[in-house]
């Protein structure tokens, strides 16, 4: 009996360590584009299986392939395989660091595949990286409002959220335009965000 109790403390404060990622400080404004992060580089032109299998083969004769690595677990993150574009990011990552050109893509996108294969807290641990270098891209606020929202961080979510507005008042203080803002999210994700957005229209934050 004691052992179990030990154990399910354990857990807890495993659960509440996780639950607690530490976020980039907070800035006034996100103007950077940050285009490095949202290279199209893993987007594959060619699907077919041919060109996959190619892919593959790249991939288990080079252990450096990291690009292809890359490519392919976003492939099998779309498509559902989630634990096999997991052990692929894994291994694109294992050979890149965070001063090698394809670092910020593959974190970026491995964090929104993340996401949408249900993972909020895996995608917030990909993506709270990133602003390392004292990058403040336009994706962070809303990007980590979202994610902070669906993990139940609420005032984060909204402090986050209000970076956006900030930043960029004509575009954010309102869900109208988010379909033109954000073409590359789901319709779903950008509903969580008209969530964010109306809990900080009725309490904005102020700054700092």
């Amino acid at each position: 009996m004691k052992s179990r109790v030990l154990l399910a403390a354990a857990l807890l404060a495993v659960a509440g360590a996780v639950s607690g990622q530490e976020m980039p400080r907070l800035v006034e404004f996100y103007f950077d584009a940050d285009a490095s992060a949202m290279r199209p580089v893993l987007v594959l032109k060619d699907q077919s299986d041919a060109a996959v299998e190619r892919l593959m083969r790249k991939v288990e004769r080079s252990p450096e392939a990291a690009l292809e690595a890359a490519q392919l677990g976003h492939y099998a993150m779309e498509s559902g395989r989630h634990d096999l574009g997991r052990d692929l990011y894994a291994r694109a990552l294992a050979r890149i660091d965070l001063n090698h050109g394809l670092w910020r893509p593959v974190k970026w996108n491995y964090g929104w595949d993340l996401y949408r294969a249900g993972d909020a807290r895996a995608a917030l641990e990909q993506w709270r990286e990133l602003p390392s270098r004292g990058v403040s891209g336009s994706w962070m606020p809303p990007t980590f409002a979202i994610a902070l929202w669906k993990l139940g961080r609420r005032d984060e979510a909204i402090r986050w959220y209000a970076a956006a507005v900030r930043t960029e008042p004509t575009q954010w203080s309102t869900a109208d335009r988010y379909a033109q803002l954000l073409p590359q999210w789901r319709p779903e994700e950008r509903a969580t965000l008209a969530e964010v957005q109306a809990a900080w229209a009725a309490n904005p934050p102020r700054w700092p």
